[in-house]
């Protein structure tokens, strides 16, 4: 007999050492290509994460939409079905964070240093605090660069937009932008974009220059309008329930290799949206065109007052918090 609880006692015990010794698989799910900033990140991420623990985590990542499309990757977050997403700030709004879609307001972000003072501030540390109650913790953002516009015709004036259906995300602010300009907005999933400008479903987008390289939008495209309108920018975020359960040295290590891989990704980002825009011009397939000062500035005259538009959702205090932050002055 007591053989036998010996033996009992040692196949437990090592039960248990393979048990301790099984790696903790954080499944990073996105829906981008690989190859731009965002999925270059992810891979950096899941390299500095499995090294700096010794193998006592794995991160799977899924690129390209393989594991769950943009419409989908939230509720599998929440549900636990994935550990890790990176996804455009505009999800937040539907969730009940419409403070988020501060990122989609045109011409908020005079140029890149007043932006990272935003995400890099009391301002960017507060929004990823409000993601809390809704069981995720944000772990820091990502960039995708400022946004471009395309379509069949030249967009230089306001009026080229008028009757486009032009596709966006799903934001309250992105469709009043669109509506500003006299285009119609359709809400599509990311995945979708490329075969819906192939067959004509919708006549035109906006979106960084890496997007429009790596999924081959600009094929399919004859004008681009290098408008920098609007930001594109990601939250990168954890199941709360998953990433507070966690082993404490684990967390912190998981912590440090994220802050790594953002500093990675976002002086990646630049370099990346220069390159896209180079590639695209090289490609013969479209023409590129910088709008003119006066362009310009005719394009923010009638974007400008979707701001006002959108204080009651997204909140006054916010939007003239990120005026003073970045110095951006605007008629009331």
């Amino acid at each position: 007999m007591s053989h036998r609880i010996a033996l009992a006692a040692l196949v437990c015990a090592l039960s248990g050492t393979a048990f301790a010794q099984s790696p903790t698989v954080i499944k990073f799910s996105h829906v981008v290509a690989a190859d731009t900033p965002k999925g270059q990140a992810a891979e950096r991420f899941k390299q500095l994460a499995e090294a700096r623990t010794g193998g006592r985590v794995r991160v799977e990542v899924y690129p390209n939409s393989t594991l769950y499309k943009d419409g989908e990757e939230m509720e599998a977050l929440q549900l636990g079905s994935v550990q890790i997403l990176a996804p455009s700030m505009s999800k937040f709004g539907p969730m009940g964070l419409p403070e988020f879609e501060l990122f989609d307001l045109p011409y908020i972000f005079p140029d890149r240093a007043g932006l990272r003072r935003v995400l890099d501030g009391d301002i960017g540390r507060d929004l990823l605090k409000r993601l809390d109650s809704k069981g995720i913790v944000g772990l820091g953002f990502w960039d995708n660069g400022f946004k471009v516009m395309s379509a069949n015709r030249p967009l230089h004036a306001v009026a080229d937009f008028k009757g486009l259906k032009m596709r966006i995300k799903s934001s309250k602010v992105l469709d009043a932008q669109m509506r500003a300009l006299g285009a119609m907005p359709q809400v599509m999933a990311f995945s979708e974009v490329y075969q819906a400008l192939q067959t004509g479903v919708v006549d035109g987008t906006e979106n960084s220059p890496p997007n429009l390289y790596t999924q081959k939008m600009y094929e399919v495209q004859k004008y681009v309008a290098l408008s920098n309108h609007g930001y594109d920018g990601y939250a990168v975020i954890a199941g709360k329930k998953f990433w507070d359960g966690l082993p404490a040295d684990i967390r912190t290590t998981l912590e440090g290799a994220m802050r790594d891989a953002t500093d990675f990704e976002n002086q990646l980002s630049l370099k990346e949206n220069e390159d896209a825009i180079a590639r695209v011009r090289a490609s013969g397939r479209c023409t590129v065109y910088e709008l003119t000062p006066d362009e310009q500035a005719a394009w923010q005259k009638a974007l400008l007052p979707v701001h006002r538009e959108m204080e009651s959702r997204i909140g006054k205090s916010l939007i003239d918090a990120v005026y003073r932050e970045t110095g951006i002055k605007v008629a009331r």
